[in-house]
């Protein structure tokens, strides 16, 4: 689940740029308390790809400090069919006020083929730290974590931005601070299995790590219309490759205007 979510947000290690601040106190346009979205991970077998297991995500509106804020949750897991060959269990939740559209607390609950890891993260930005369960760590004014960045992403107008262009925030993750991006590829329409969409295209330039490669094989895409909520993902992975696709979703701020044909 841990590279489920970096793959949705796009990790990568570049240089810090000013065009970070662009975005920060970045104004919510695409979604909605209430709102959940399911996403099916397909790994491929050779000759087909096979359903390894699914990740929900659900938007409640809730008060964290005195504060409004979004309380986003991810849950991943794999199926039981799946489980012999790497199980997983993962909850990720964050607590995104309102107001910025900037994280105020962020907890990680992961089982991963028996590998555990629990951590809890506030962050403070009158001290510019985040506090987590393993000590304290300083941080760029505009930090986001792996859930908030998703949320944080949907909110960015493509429109400012022409094909090649790269989009630039900053992320925490296992008490790092991670300058990420992502390359805007244009838009052009995808098929995948809840049906055929006009899209917007993307590609992260990602860390080469165990589970992924590294460069921009991996692609993105997301609905073209106000939602922008994800639709396809697709990746090479140190054996085979996977997909990702959206296969349900509830609540969303505006119609799907983006699906042409549903299967």
């Amino acid at each position: 689940m841990k590279y489920f979510l970096l793959l949705l947000c796009g990790l990568a290690l570049v240089q810090r740029s000013s065009a970070q601040d662009n975005f920060c106190g970045i104004t919510n346009t695409s979604f909605k308390a209430g709102e959940s979205l399911t996403l099916k991970v397909f790994y491929n077998l050779g000759s087909m790809y096979v359903g390894a297991g699914e990740a929900t995500f659900s938007c409640n509106l809730e008060k964290y400090n005195g504060k409004d804020a979004y309380h986003v949750v991810g849950d991943g897991r794999t199926y039981r069919t799946y489980d012999w060959i790497f199980k997983v269990r993962d909850k990720y939740e964050s607590y995104i006020d309102t107001a910025t559209m900037l994280p105020i607390r962020f907890i990680r609950n992961v089982n991963e083929g028996g590998y555990k890891i629990y951590n809890n993260v506030g962050f403070n930005r009158e001290a510019g730290t985040a506090v987590s369960t393993n000590g304290t760590f300083k941080v760029p004014p505009c930090i986001q974590d792996v859930i908030s960045a998703i949320y944080y992403a949907r909110n960015i107008d493509f429109a400012r931005y022409k094909a090649g262009d790269k989009i630039p925030f900053t992320m925490f993750l296992d008490d790092e601070v991670y300058d990420i991006y992502i390359r805007y590829m244009g838009k052009e329409e995808v098929d995948t299995r809840y049906g055929k969409f006009r899209a917007i295209k993307f590609k992260p330039l990602l860390i080469k790590g165990t589970i992924f490669q590294g460069g921009e094989q991996m692609t993105v895409w997301v609905s073209d219309d106000g939602n922008k909520i994800p639709l396809r993902i697709d990746s090479p992975i140190s054996v085979g490759s996977i997909k990702v696709d959206m296969i349900g979703y509830n609540n969303l701020r505006y119609p799907l205007s983006a699906l042409i044909r549903k299967r």
